[in-house]
């Protein structure tokens, strides 16, 4: 089989300590999927691009080039309207008309996927979920991960507000329920960061603390989690069998 042409689609930088590491969020999801893919090379199974997207149009591949875009995280809100978080809207709809175009969201990524299959996307009226959380599984998420309960790094205030009407819903907190979902050869997302571990979470939280974005509870909260076990490569693991899947 081909390698499966996957298109990471960058929507924003990540901090400096990560981008030292990793260079960019495409080095940083290229890391995770090596590790969900070995012992097989992970340029055996895929040949990934960067596009960072972010007010450039002219980095979109076409559609007819790929056969996956993976949308990352952000800073941004995805409920905005602002002209390329619009455009982006736009690909994600069309790369799902495609019928052939597989899309994976995360975060941010995963509240474009909602905004593009027409469902509502905006701030949390609870605030921040943030380091190492535990998600409850569907019977169905619990076969698609392999896990009897989801442990994911969060990083987010926004969510999307229901599963759009052709969903399997897989995951869910009480704070926020729409938390993964997916249709077969179609699409998956995660709200959490399976791309993320203690060190890229720990360098976010301090650089929001000291900016005074989180306050010291949140910060404290967050500093007691962030070293927990997490579910990173489990989920990045399904993420290679919705893409492989025929």
């Amino acid at each position: 089989m081909a390698p499966i042409r996957l298109a990471i689609l960058e929507a924003d930088m990540p901090q400096p300590q990560t981008a030292a590491r990793y260079s960019h969020y495409t080095g940083l999801f290229t890391s995770l999927l090596t590790s969900a893919t070995s012992p097989t090379p992970v340029a055996a199974r895929f040949t990934i691009t960067r596009h960072h997207i972010v007010n450039d149009a002219s980095a979109y591949p076409s559609l007819s080039d790929i056969d996956a875009i993976l949308i990352t995280g952000s800073k941004h809100s995805a409920y905005l309207d602002d002209e390329w978080i619009r455009d982006l809207v736009d690909y994600t709809r069309k790369a799902l008309e495609t019928n052939r175009v597989r899309v994976v969201g995360v975060c941010f990524g995963h509240q474009i996927l909602g905004r593009a299959l027409g469902v509502g996307v905006g701030q949390s009226e609870k605030g921040w979920e943030v380091a190492v959380t535990d998600v409850e599984l569907s019977e169905e998420g619990k076969k698609l991960f392999g896990l009897g309960k989801m442990r994911i790094q969060q990083m987010h205030r926004d969510e999307v507000k229901a599963f759009p009407a052709d969903a399997i819903q897989l995951a869910s907190t009480a704070f926020c329920p729409v938390q993964a979902m997916y249709v077969p050869k179609r699409y998956i997302s995660v709200q959490g960061h399976p791309e993320f571990n203690e060190e890229i979470v720990r360098e976010i939280c301090e650089r929001r603390h000291d900016a005074g974005a989180f306050s010291d509870e949140l910060y404290g909260d967050a500093m007691k989690r962030v070293g927990n076990e997490h579910d990173g490569v489990a989920i990045a693991k399904a993420f290679v069998r919705f893409l492989e899947e025929e």
